[in-house]
Formats: structure tokens, sequence, C-alpha cells
């Protein structure tokens, strides 16, 4: 019963920002793992960060230093900062929550950057 909707996608120019926003219903954000992945056409969906259950977070180093995960437990919501965006940052952006060995995924957000 667990529900995720991402928003705040959009098109950006190369070194812009953008908060990308996810909604949880069906579960507390602050008691489960949740992440944001990202997808471009023709490659694996990769993750871009992790948030843990004792606040704690995660980011390969595509994107550290530029990417803020973060969540808003009264709002029960996740979100991702993003800044100086890259044309290779361009991709579906996807929400995720992990709990007890079970996923659930948004249905993604689209992420263009323009250069």
């Amino acid at each position: 019963q667990v529900r995720l909707v991402e928003s705040g996608g959009g098109l950006v120019q190369a070194g812009g920002s953008l908060r990308l926003s996810c909604s949880a219903s069906g579960r507390e954000v602050r008691t489960a793992v949740m992440g944001w992945y990202r997808q471009a056409p023709g490659k694996k969906r990769e993750v871009v960060a992790f948030i843990f259950v004792n606040g704690g977070t995660s980011y390969p180093d595509s994107v550290k230093g530029r990417f803020t995960i973060s969540r808003d437990n009264a709002e029960n919501a996740m979100f991702l900062q993003m800044i100086s965006l890259k044309s290779e940052d361009t991709a579906v952006y996807f929400c995720n929550l992990r709990h007890d060995g079970i996923e659930y995924w948004g249905q993604g957000t689209q992420v263009t950057v323009s250069s």
C-alpha cells in the first residue's frame, strides 16, 4: 500500500539547479531507507543518493558535492536538491523506499539539462 510520487523535474540549463520531491503514503519515511535513482536513455538505472533511518546519507562519486538528499518527517516526504547540473545528469529520476526486503518505486520525473 506504499505509494511514492515524484515531482519537481523539468528543463534546466547546465549549471542550474532543481529540487525534486517525493511524497510518500502508506509508510513513514523516517522508518525506511529511501533513495533516489536515475535512468538515462540506453543506460542502466543507477543510484544517486540514499538516506538511512538514522539520517545518514550516501552518494556516488558522480554526484558528490552537487546533490543533497533530505527528509521532512512532518510532510512524510523526501527531497533531492541538485546544483551545478550537467548534461550527463539528464535522466528520469525515481524515488525508492525499502523496508523489510520490499522495494517501492515512484513513476519518475524527467530532468533534462541543456548545454
